[in-house]
Parts: structure tokens; sequence; C-alpha cells
């Protein structure tokens, strides 16, 4: 079936060339240029709310706003396209940025709240602000757009122009998701946590999705001034965010043809239901529901799940050399040297201390096992290492330097990988995408590459090239190919292990990895993070499966209420009298020692 995406893929490129040519009357004409203009702001807001599903409400405020710049510097001002266009892009840029510092550290429905009084702000500012904006009323006589002395005419001149820049805005995201780079987004939008652990920086990514969004609605605002020939404050009304969102919505979020299906359908329905009279509204508020309850990932969507696109593979001609000279120095020998030391480490919710001073250090080549109830700060440990918790006292330091106040992204990146109790992959990304993703800081993918890159993203193809490396480690090769919401727990969890591997990390953090795995599947893990450790791999081990640990641990550590009872070799720990009582049981402690 996948085969046939190609074929739509030219059928919808012929019925969008061919729109215009048969729908050809001055009026079809101006609708599809406005279909044009909104393609361009859909694809820019795709970037913030389809690549790292942030929820912004600022974009009908941006596209207004460069409208208003255009009208004013053309309309009030003389000046010509090549000064007005980029103007207007740069002051949505500059708005952007500023708002961007303080709402960007809001979440979910703060940030929404926040976006949207951006758009409010503006329409206030429109309408007091009568002796540069026009008032109420607004500015006429926008000239249409003169090129290098060249006069943009209305009709098809003017329709040229709009969708060779939404030809322009395709290739701007269609370069932004392919790569690495959208990957590292892809992932920021499903699960912010996991991409922290894997030293992509969130805040980073949505600061430049936020600017890319505006700049986008700039261009959109720009164009769609010089098309109607008047800025008013409808322009900065909702209706227009409204607008682009249900395009989005209805098209699909993260895909570049649902934007423009979005764009056409939105602009083109209502006057297609006009001749309905007072009940085009209603029609097409009707007509639109359908579409999303027959699809509600969006018509793009609706295509991904009846015609699959097929699964990326590894670039074959990637050599081992490139790949061994950008892998990292994780792992060393190991050696009696502590590589990571916790001292005093205290954390408290409220009046709970979930860690109260807890000391240890890891010797670098070493399997330490963390054992104890349920709810005795186990993974809050954990948490607290890797930089989502900030400890209340204590210190962290790897390889001697501190890492106790680092951002999470920040200490994944200077090799401390980890697994999750409950799991944090994305779902509906390949196992051997998964896993790549890690490779972000390490290839030192960056927005501006690419931009700039061709055929073929090179960084991604190494990336992929590590990844099956990793995966070949575990015996998972066979399954790159597949979604990670078509697997079974247990091989989750493998692959969970695998993608922190890919980081090349010099402590590795697993929280409960042998959880969901049978036992032939447990004592093949065994084996692997025992050759790993050989090699200087050192590892931090949350289980309750205390045969998995028998065999595997060279370390143990005991916490109960927060509190470290107990540390030593496995055997001082199922004889220590304390953590008898509070965990391990007479019983299983003899079965531990026998």
């Amino acid at each position: 079936m996948s085969r046939l995406r190609p074929f739509l893929a030219v059928l919808g490129l012929v019925a969008l060339v061919a729109w215009p040519l048969v729908m050809s009357s001055p009026y079809d004409l101006r609708l599809f240029t406005l279909a044009g203009v909104f393609a361009i702001l859909a694809i820019g807001y795709q970037f913030i709310f389809g690549y790292v599903g942030e929820l912004s409400l600022a974009q009908g405020a941006f596209f207004g706003f460069s409208a208003y710049v255009t009208g004013i510097l053309a309309a009030k001002a003389g000046q010509g396209f090549l000064a007005t266009f980029p103007a207007s892009i740069l002051a949505s840029l500059l708005l952007a940025s500023l708002v961007a510092v303080p709402v960007l550290r809001l979440a979910s429905h703060y940030f929404a709240l926040a976006t949207l009084g951006i758009g409010q702000v503006l329409l206030l500012l429109a309408i007091d602000w009568q002796s540069l904006t026009g008032g109420a009323i607004g500015l006429s006589g926008v000239p249409l757009p003169n090129v290098l002395g060249a006069q943009i005419g209305r009709g098809w001149p003017m329709l040229l122009l709009v969708w060779a820049f939404v030809g322009v805005a395709a290739l701007v995201a269609f370069q932004t998701k392919r790569g690495l780079y959208g990957l590292a987004c892809h992932v920021v939008r499903q699960n912010a946590v996991a991409a922290k652990a894997l030293a992509i920086d969130p805040n980073a990514l949505r600061f430049a999705m936020f600017l890319l969004s505006a700049a986008m609605a700039g261009m959109a605002g720009a164009l769609y001034a010089h098309t109607i020939r008047i800025v008013s404050p409808e322009g900065l009304d909702f209706k227009v965010m409204i607008s682009c969102l249900t395009i989005a919505v209805i098209g699909g979020r993260t895909h570049i043809w649902g934007a423009i299906a979005g764009a056409l359908i939105v602009v083109h329905l209502p006057e297609w239901l006009r001749s309905f009279e007072q009940s085009y509204l209603i029609i097409t508020s009707a007509v639109l529901i359908l579409i999303l309850i027959v699809a509600p990932e969006g018509l793009a969507g609706l295509v991904d799940r009846l015609l699959p696109p097929q699964p990326g593979v590894p670039n074959t001609a990637t050599t081992v050399a490139a790949a061994a000279e950008s892998t990292g120095s994780g792992l060393l020998m190991p050696s009696e040297t502590p590589i990571l030391t916790v001292d005093g480490l205290t954390k408290t919710f409220g009046g709970v201390h979930a860690l109260d001073a807890v000391s240890f250090s890891l010797m670098r080549g070493s399997i330490t096992a963390v054992i104890g109830p349920n709810g005795s700060g186990k993974t809050t440990l954990v948490n607290c290492i890797t930089g989502l918790y900030r400890a209340n006292a204590g210190a962290i330091t790897l390889g001697g330097g501190a890492i106790t106040t680092l951002d999470p992204h920040l200490i994944s990146g200077l090799g401390i990988g980890r697994t999750f109790q409950n799991l944090r992959l994305v779902e509906d990304m390949s196992v051997l995408d998964n896993v790549a993703v890690a490779r972000f800081q390490a290839e030192k993918a960056s927005f501006r590459e690419t931009l700039l890159v061709g055929a073929r993203d090179p960084k991604l193809d190494l990336a992929r090239h590590h990844a099956m490396q990793a995966l070949r480690q575990l015996r998972l090769e066979k399954i790159a190919g597949d979604k990670c919401g078509s697997l079974a727990h247990g091989t989750k969890r493998l692959v969970e292990i695998a993608r922190a591997l890919c980081l090349d990390p010099a402590v590795l953090l697993l929280d409960e990895p042998a959880a969901g795995l049978n036992e032939t599947e447990q004592a093949d893990l065994a084996v692997h993070l025992e050759s790993l450790a050989a090699r200087g791999l050192t590892m931090l081990i949350i289980e309750h499966n205390m045969e998995f640990l028998r065999s595997l641990a060279t370390q143990m550590i005991c916490l109960d209420y927060g509190q470290l009872i107990a540390s030593g070799r496995p055997k001082e720990i199922y004889d220590n009298e304390r953590v008898i009582e509070a965990y391990v049981g007479r019983r299983q402690a003899a079965e531990m020692t026998a």
C-alpha cells in the first residue's frame, strides 16, 4: 500500500497546479492567493504546535502585527516591497524574541493563556493608536508589491508570488523535519523528560521553533497586507488564530502538505457553501467536525494510517571509520577511582524526606545495585543524579566535577545515561530512530546545518549507524524498522537500554531493567551488562529482582525511608540485619547467600 504514496503525491501536486487553471475567475484567483497566505501561516504554526507540541495562541498576533508593519511602511512611509517584506519578518522575530523568554518558561495551558494575551494587547494598541494605525478603520492603500522595478499585479502575478513563498516555507519545514534535528523535535513534543536524558535541551528547541513560527507568520502577514491592500484590527482578531489552529488540526499538525490542504479547505469551504445563506456557517462547522471525527489526527495522519510510510534505514555507505571517529570516550578501563560521588544528598517534598543525607561512590567499571522497599527513594536518587530533581542539600560529582546544580541535558551530555521506571520511548517512531536520536549532541546537530543539508542528512546517517551498533549489542537489529508502539513491554525495555548506550555514557543508571523480561532475556541482559562493565562502563541499577542481581552486582546499597542503611558487597548486604528487616526477609536472604 505504501507504494501508492508517490503516486498520490504526484496526483496532489497536479491537482494543486490545475486548481487555479480551472477556477480562474478573478475572485477564485484571489481566494487561491489567500489560501496560499494561510498555508504559509499554518506551515509556520506547525513548528511550534506540531514539531515541539506547544499550544501557542500567538501566531495570529504575529500575523496581524507584521501586516501592520507592512501597511505602515508601505502606505505611510512609501517603502517598497524589498524593504517592507524583510522588515515585517524581522519585526515579528523581534516581538517573538521579547515574549519568548518569559512565556516559554510556562507549561501547558499557562503557556497558551500567556500567548493569547499577546494578541489582545496588540489588538488594543492597534485600535487606540489612531495616528499610526488608523484606529478601528485601519490603513488603506497598501500598494501591490514592486520587485526590482517590476509591478506585481492582481490575479496571476500576485498568486504566483504568494505560492512561491509557500514553496519557500515548505522547503524550510521539510529540511527542519527530516534530519536528526527533526527527530529531536519529535522527542521533545512526545516526551520532554526523555529528551533531557538524551542531552537535548527542550527549551532551546522550543525557542528556535517559536522564532521560526513567528518568522513564517511575519511572511504571511506581509503578503496578506499586499493581497487585500488594507490592514485593520481584523487581522489581529482571535478569528485569525482560530483559522490557523483549524487548518493545522484539519490538515495534520506535522505534515507540510496537510497545512496546504487544510488552508485550501478552510478558505474555500465557506465560499462553496454560501448558497445556503444563513445556514452556511452551521454547515461549514458540521463538515469540519465530520473531518475531525473521520480523521482525528488530520487528513495527513489519515493517509499515514491507511498508507504507512516506509521506515527509515541506515545509510550502508557510512563507514565504520567515520563512526569510530565520532565515538566518545565514555568507556574506559575499570579502576578503583570513583567516577561518581554522592555526598550527603538530601531531597524533601514538603515535610517528607525522600532522601536523607545519602552518600556513596561508584568505581569505574563497577555494577552497583540499589535495593529497598517501594517508596524508599531509589528513583528519586536517580532523578537527583540526572538533574530532573534539584537536591535540597548535598553534592554530586562526576569525574571530579560538580554536577549538582546543572540542568539535566548538560548532565546527560557529560556522560550520564539512564532508563526510566515508566518507559519513555516515542511510540510512533521506529526503534532505530528512537535510539539514533541519542546522538543529537554527539553529532552536533543544529538548525543552521539542517537547513543547508543536501539529499541526505549525514549526521542522521551517522547517528543511525551508531544506533544499529547499539541495537546489535542487545540483538535487536531485526526490529530496527518497527514502530516502538508495536513492541512487547520487555522488548521496549531493551530498546530503552540501547538508546541509553547510544549516548556513549561513562555512567549508566538503569531503573528496573529486568522488569517484563523472561528468565532467558534476563540472563542475556546480564551477560551484556557484565561485558560493558568489563570495558569500563559504570552502572547503577535499581532492581527488585534479587535473582537477576545475584551474580551481576559487584556492590549494593540499600535505602529505607530515604536513608542509606547499608552499603557493601552483595553477601554483606544479605547478611545485614537492617536490610533483612526492612526489605529482603530472612528466607530470601538465606536463598541469596546459599
